[in-house]
């Protein structure tokens, strides 16, 4: 591992004034460390985090984690002295690493992110550093941590499968690698569309397809959410890799209760993601009347659906080799 990766990217949030981290794009407030990830860090992007983490919580049966977590993170498991670590790679608001605190008392979480946006009150087992994490090294010691989570952090990294291999780096042998993204391609009626199909969400598959775009020029690979697994598989660092996905309704069309619920919170998180790519269809080139008009059709389409909309879920969780 190189150290002169090390020093510059971990930040003491204590040490510094907060405001020196964002800069204003397209009138919201965004992470000023990575100019690669040009989505908001601010009060309304903070909503939308909260609205998916909940979402998420349903979906995985009311937990917020896949794979054997409880065994790796057991207060009985011998670990030779050595504390039990949580990595929460993209932190975001910190609530799934706050929330992983309060459910494993015993083990140090820490939540890692491109902008200071953690609440004030954490567990006390429950820390938060500021780091750009799309780096050749990332600073953290070999074989440190017994889960690694990450979440939608694929658009801000431009070499994905070099992000993977530092995570398999930092994890411990027997440990947990968590990996959730959404597909960038829109669903309606249960199939993979297109703006030049015969959709019947046209602005929102519109929208979809100019995020790509967006994403592309700043060297992001758009497949990578669908090929996670394979991926990881590829490192041969790991004994079970396990990749699945889930279809996620948008808005309140289905008639189970659960995926209602579900249904509901994706249609608000939706909603306000709609805004929240506004800085980045911004950086890409497109002027304010193209952004406008692309945003409001996209809306249309949410707010009165002609078809079922849904987003693809896709979730690896893999177990390193001993």
């Amino acid at each position: 591992m190189c150290i002169e990766c090390i020093l510059p990217q971990l930040v003491d949030l204590k040490l510094h004034d907060h405001e020196r981290f964002f800069r204003i794009v397209g009138g919201r407030r965004c992470n000023n460390l990575n100019h690669r990830y040009v989505m908001p860090a601010d009060e309304e992007e903070l909503r939308r985090f909260e609205l998916f983490h909940r979402m998420v919580r349903f979906v995985f049966g009311n937990k917020i984690y896949v794979g054997p977590v409880e065994k790796v993170l057991s207060a009985d498991r011998d670990t030779a002295g050595e504390r039990l670590r949580v990595l929460d790679m993209g932190t975001g608001g910190g609530l799934w690493a706050i929330d992983m605190a309060d459910e494993f008392p015993h083990v140090d979480v820490t939540g890692v992110d491109l902008a200071p946006l953690p609440p004030r009150i954490v567990p006390s087992n429950c820390t938060f550093e500021l780091c750009d994490l799309d780096s050749r090294c990332l600073p953290y010691q070999p074989n440190s941590y017994d889960v690694v989570h990450a979440r939608n952090m694929h658009s801000g990294i431009h070499d994905y499968p070099n992000f993977l291999k530092e995570l398999t780096r930092i994890l411990r042998p027997g440990g947990v690698l968590i990996l959730i993204e959404f597909d960038l391609r829109p669903i309606a009626d249960g199939k993979f569309t297109s703006a030049h199909a015969k959709s019947g969400i046209p602005g929102w598959c519109a929208v979809a397809e100019e995020v790509q775009r967006a994403l592309r020029m700043r060297g992001v690979d758009t497949t990578v959410p669908e090929r996670m697994g394979e991926i990881v598989h590829n490192l041969g660092r790991y004994d079970h890799v396990f990749q699945q996905h889930a279809d996620i309704p948008v808005g309140f069309w289905p008639k189970d209760p659960t995926l209602l619920t579900v249904g509901q919170l994706a249609w608000m998180e939706s909603d306000l993601l709609i805004l929240a790519i506004r800085p980045l269809l911004l950086a890409s080139g497109l002027e304010e009347k193209e952004v406008k008009l692309l945003t409001e059709a996209a809306q249309r389409d949410l707010y009165y659906p002609l078809v079922h909309i849904e987003n693809r879920l896709h979730v690896v969780h893999a177990i390193k080799s001993v």
